[in-house]
């Protein structure tokens, strides 16, 4: 119980909410620029990045458990993801 309360703790401060919404910024604005989407906005980039992030962080997890890659990484891991997330929107935004 002490360790859930530690964690979510650390996981919802302000501190740590603007550090993932950087980290989301950061991720979607690159990953748009290198798949050539355009941008999606700045609201629209931090939602790519955020959503690239989990799924970069959990195909790295499945790759190499346990991985902790630093600040560096983490953006890199986040823009790997957010790549992967814009190719499947224009897959489902084709099959239309």
């Amino acid at each position: 119980m002490v360790f859930t309360s530690l964690v979510l703790g650390a996981a919802f401060s302000p501190t740590g909410l603007i550090i993932w919404l950087i980290i989301g910024l950061v991720a979607g604005f690159v990953a748009s620029r290198l798949m050539g989407a355009g941008g999606y906005g700045v609201v629209g980039d931090i939602i790519v990045g955020l959503i690239g992030a989990f799924i970069g962080g959990l195909l790295t997890n499945l790759l190499i458990p346990d991985a902790n890659f630093g600040l560096i990484g983490s953006i890199i891991v986040a823009i790997v993801g957010a790549c992967i997330l814009i190719a499947i929107l224009r897959a489902v935004g084709r099959a239309r």
